[in-house]
């Protein structure tokens, strides 16, 4: 029966090699590998079947950096702002500001066909996940997904357009 150890031994240094290689960075390459093991242990009773090992296991480094990068690519990185951001941000912008941005977005807003539309207004104004927004339009997950990528899309050309007119 093969044990963890020795598995981790045997094969450690060529996934933290491979890890390294194609995330770029050593720390995150641990954590990639880190998970392997995890995912190979929750397969333990498998090890002795599987064919060739280090193949499965490379698979498993691959698919779990290829996870993170989805990952990190799906939220907005995050800064440090300095201290005196955070007091300027506690100021509270004049009311007419307020209405003045609320009307360019509804106009904006009117721009885009009523489904993506919609979809927007779902998931930003009413903050709902793709999940909700989903159960609540009545499509699958995946439409609300693909329509705000869309609909962002179109308002990012829009916004582009204009700023070119303005200038």
């Amino acid at each position: 029966m093969t044990t963890m150890n020795t598995v981790i031994r045997t094969h450690e240094a060529a996934l933290l090699a491979y890890a390294t290689r194609v995330t770029g960075d050593r720390h995150l390459a641990e954590d990639v590998v880190q998970e392997t093991w995890l995912r190979a242990w929750r397969h333990i009773d498998r090890l002795d079947t599987i064919h060739s090992l280090r193949p499965w296991l490379i698979r498993i480094v691959h698919n779990v950096a290829v996870d993170l990068h989805r990952r990190r690519r799906a939220r907005p990185t995050e800064v440090e702002l300095p201290e005196e951001d955070l007091e300027m941000s506690a100021v509270q912008p004049p009311p007419c500001d307020e209405v003045e941005t609320r009307i360019e977005v509804d106009t904006v807003l009117e721009l885009l066909p009523a489904v993506h539309r919609d979809t927007l207004v779902e998931v930003y104004f009413a903050d709902r996940t793709a999940k909700s927004a989903a159960s609540v339009l009545g499509v699958p997950v995946g439409t609300v997904k693909s329509r705000v990528h869309n609909a962002l899309r179109v308002l990012r050309d829009v916004m582009d357009e204009s700023s070119l007119h303005a200038a």
